[in-house]
């Protein structure tokens, strides 16, 4: 009996141990993230799970516990790159939002006629084709998506253009066209303050970004030490409610590289 009771001890003790160290590596390394929207579109689809990579950057307030950081702002491992696609803290509401980076501190950003322009030049965009998609209730919240060419039924062939953006730098990335002259297709100029990034959505015209103020649900500049970590890869992918609706899974998502 007691050699049983002994065992029973022994296997609480692991399970316990296992979820400390388990708990430590989300709170230090990684974290979960389901995409909820379409702001990302098409690299990121609504039902995408990702393991954000908090270690990308190095410790902020946002990705590791008080005790153990006994800091203030952030230490960074490395310099955010433009391109990069983000988890970060909404500096408004608190929420964990997810953007690609655009605007590094002391740049100047601006759109003109659906045209990204940095520090006064152009971003060259090439036409791609057309993203297509089934409007159809998407992910937990049932979130229909917008098309271009709307109105479109339920069931329907969902469009939108399709673009090849050229970051300087070089990266090259996938962003969506909804609508011409949309509001914020044409901005005034954001001068990015020292120690804080600028963020958009590649689904330009369904993503409320730093294009918006915080005071009117935007994002607005976003502070450094608000950064959580980058998104490197999608794990897994449903369509469906529910990941248990394994009739919705994306397969050809699995482990897909976020470019």
């Amino acid at each position: 009996m007691a050699k049983s009771e002994g065992g029973i001890v022994e296997t609480i003790k692991t399970v316990f141990w296992a979820l400390v160290i388990a708990g430590v590596f989300r709170t230090l390394f990684f974290q979960p993230f389901w995409i909820p929207s379409e702001s990302m579109k098409s690299t990121l689809l609504i039902g995408d799970f990702i393991f954000v990579n908090k270690m990308a950057y190095g410790y902020s307030r946002y990705s590791c516990p008080f005790a153990m950081c006994p800091f203030s702002g952030r230490i960074l491992a490395s310099e955010p790159q433009r391109g990069d696609v983000v988890v970060f803290r909404h500096p408004g509401n608190g929420s964990d939002f997810i953007k690609r980076l655009i605007g590094l501190p002391g740049d100047k950003i601006q759109m003109k006629n659906g045209i990204l322009y940095i520090n006064g030049a152009e971003v060259p965009q090439e036409p791609a084709g057309t993203f297509t998609e089934v409007k159809e209730p998407q992910g937990p919240q049932g979130n229909l998506p917008r098309c271009a060419n709307d109105p479109v039924g339920t069931g329907g062939l969902c469009e939108k253009e399709a673009f090849i953006e050229t970051l300087p730098g070089g990266l090259r990335h996938a962003v969506l066209n909804i609508e011409d002259g949309g509001y914020a297709d044409n901005t005034d100029v954001f001068t990015v303050p020292e120690g804080q990034y600028f963020f958009m959505g590649d689904n330009r015209d369904n993503s409320q970004d730093s294009r918006f103020s915080t005071a009117v649900s935007g994002v607005g500049f976003v502070p450094a030490e608000y950064l959580i970590g980058r998104a490197d890869r999608v794990i897994f992918s449903s369509a469906g409610r529910s990941m248990l609706y394994f009739w919705t899974w994306r397969s050809d998502r699995f482990f897909k590289a976020v470019e």
